[in-house]
Order: structure tokens, then sequence, then C-alpha cells
């Protein structure tokens, strides 16, 4: 069974860091483009990263660009997102989640994505 497993967000300050993992099982990562969305309480999901595999490329929203990192584990079968400066504009559910094998461009549309993990809550406040 395909599947990604998302942990580690909570509680942070503004200013604080967070790191989100998202384990997959059932595949391998490393021929998967990943991407990172999230959606705030009442608004539309938002991409905010994505890794393409192919060409290692990464990018970023500008929301989040300067302090976000997208990153991948392949020995651990796991990608990240480190937040850095965090803002209470970043409080929301995060996924992760992967194109199909076959597309490898990234995208910020979450419809070109076809696996999603579970969602962790990110909260930012004092």
């Amino acid at each position: 069974q395909l599947q990604l497993v998302e942990s580690g967000g909570g509680l942070a300050q503004p200013g604080g860091s967070l790191r989100l993992s998202c384990a997959a099982s059932g595949f391998t990562l490393a021929s998967y483009t990943i991407g990172w969305f999230r959606q705030a309480s009442g608004k539309a999901l938002e991409g905010i990263s994505c890794g393409d595999f192919r060409t290692g490329r990464t990018y970023y929203a500008d929301a989040v660009k300067g302090r976000s990192t997208i990153s991948r584990d392949n020995a651990k079968n796991t990608m990240y997102l480190q937040m850095d400066s965090l803002k209470s504009d970043d409080t929301a559910v995060y996924y992760c989640a992967t194109r199909p094998p076959y597309e490898y461009y990234c995208s910020a549309y979450g419809s070109e994505y076809d696996l999603w993990g579970q969602g962790t809550q990110v909260t930012v406040s004092s």
C-alpha cells in the first residue's frame, strides 16, 4: 500500500522553527517529485514548495521563500520541510504529496499530485 505519513507539526512561537517530516512507504520516494501544501482555516489549498526528483531543483512560493527548505533523505525514504522565522500567517494544516511517477515537473496545483499525507497542524502563536 502506497502511503505518506506526516509528523512534526505543533505549536511554535513567532520567529521559531519547525521541521515537518513525511515518511513514504510502499514505494521509493527518490523517484518521485514531491510537494508541500498548506490550508489555513477558511482558505484554499496553497502549494508552498516542490522538489523535482530529476533535476534536484526546488521551488518555493513567495509566502515561504527564504524561510523554508524542502529536502529528502532517500535512505530513510522521507521528505522534510524545514520552516524558520515562523509567522502567524503560517498557521495551517500542512500536507505532503507526490506527483505521479511519470510526471516529474514541479507544480503548485494540488490536482496534479496523486498521493497525499494525512496532514499535520502547525499553529504559530505566542
